[in-house]
């Protein structure tokens, strides 16, 4: 349109925080010993930290402001975990669960609230076998990459660079209840496009065209429903590759003479991760896989390579004596299965990319301005929709053994 600038359209785009109004702020680990790429690292490190006593327990376990071991504090919803002071009765070792530990690497993590400096109750009270993340990623001006991933697995919402992102739960109800929307929205767009909207389908919508900003992540809403129809589907597609497989879907796999393979082991303690563009190569020390394609290797989210983030998870020196030096004894087989699906999510995701960038400049062409949410009576979102919907409808174990006041 004449006369308007391309700041403008961007800034009359719905925000994701506008369509998707609960959303609650990354997880504050405090310590980095409580996750490990591997669930046996985590009982290995939580024995010696049992094991030690005084003084020498406390310099294990790194106290913060929010956490020591004389912390009291509440069990995680959902999680049977110890509520006693860790200084005086540890218990046994909490069973790890699966944290996406920042984009595209998923980790485990010991759910027990007394070493988790901030913990977001109000996310664990809704995880369950229905539920998904959707994980704004932190804005880097000019920065590559996706402005959206979608996890099955509880996340840390951690970025990889800028600042830090929100968490907006798919459901603000366990068992699928309640999808997390701006009341009126669906039925908008239903009577916008002659056919009725899942509610669910918005999300999808959304990994397939969100544009980053600096207000946060923007979602163009087309005024043409066959746009609305593709971007679904394209969207479905794209988060059942981020899911490997979870809530049903199949795991992600390229064609046959494209599959990753690995042609020489793994070392015991790689080094270095490199890449030969020109024979599609990743190698880690003497360890070979191939074919990578070119696309996987570069792909980035916030100006970092999600390969290189992922070896150095793995690899990174740890201070000697600390409970993160506790890790195994050599590369174990699992960790080359999880990067040859890696590499697959990545390249399966790097190839649908011109096809989503066309669908957002589609979108964003022709589509339901903020103005036009207001003029509908969709904005501004009520504010009851920005906070937890009441899920209490068992008893959570307070700090000592105590039930909480709920």
């Amino acid at each position: 349109m004449r006369g308007v600038t391309e700041e403008a359209v961007l800034d009359d785009l719905p925000l994701l925080d506008e369509l998707m109004p609960w959303s609650v702020a990354p997880l504050r680990l405090g310590r980095a010993w409580i996750v490990a790429p591997d669930a046996r690292t985590l009982r290995a490190r939580w024995e010696r930290l049992v094991a030690a006593e005084g003084a020498d327990r406390e310099a294990l376990f790194r106290p913060t402001r929010a956490r020591t071991p004389g912390s009291s504090v509440a069990a995680l919803p959902g999680q049977r975990t110890g509520t006693v002071r860790l200084a005086r009765e540890p218990g046994p070792c909490p069973e790890p669960v699966r944290l996406a530990h920042g984009p595209f690497d998923e980790q485990w993590l010991l759910p027990d609230h007394r070493l988790i400096d901030t913990a977001r109750p109000e996310l664990w009270r809704v995880a369950d076998d229905r539920q998904l993340f959707v994980v704004e990623q932190g804005y880097v001006p000019g920065a590559a990459g996706p402005a959206l991933l979608v996890t099955a697995a509880l996340p840390d919402g951690r970025s990889p660079a800028g600042r830090p992102g929100r968490i907006r739960p798919l459901f603000r109800r366990p068992g699928g209840l309640e999808p997390n929307l701006a009341p009126g929205l669906p039925a908008l767009l239903s009577s916008r496009y002659g056919y009725e909207v899942d509610p669910a389908d918005l999300p999808a919508w959304a990994v397939a065209v969100a544009l980053p900003s600096p207000a946060g992540c923007r979602v163009p809403l087309p005024a043409d429903g066959e746009v609305w129809a593709a971007g679904v589907a394209l969207g479905r597609e794209l988060v059942e590759v981020q899911l490997r497989g979870a809530r049903g879907g199949t795991r992600p796999r390229l064609p046959g003479g494209r599959r990753p393979y690995v042609r020489a082991a793994v070392p015991a303690r790689p080094i270095a991760l490199t890449y030969d563009p020109d024979e599609e190569v990743l190698s880690l020390d003497e360890g070979r896989i191939s074919p990578v394609p070119a696309a996987a290797w570069e792909f980035e989210v916030g100006g970092v390579r999600m390969l290189e983030q992922w070896f150095a998870h793995r690899t990174a020196p740890a201070e000697p004596g600390s409970l993160e030096a506790i890790g195994p004894a050599g590369w174990p087989q699992e960790w080359t299965s999880e990067l040859l699906e890696l590499i697959t999510v990545l390249a399966l995701l790097a190839e649908r990319e011109p096809e989503r960038a066309a669908l957002t400049a589609r979108a964003t062409a022709a589509g339901v301005t903020r103005g036009a949410l207001r003029e509908a009576g969709v904005l501004p979102v009520p504010v009851g929709a920005r906070r937890p919907a009441s899920v209490l409808d068992h008893q959570e174990e307070g700090p000592e053994g105590q039930f909480m006041l709920l």
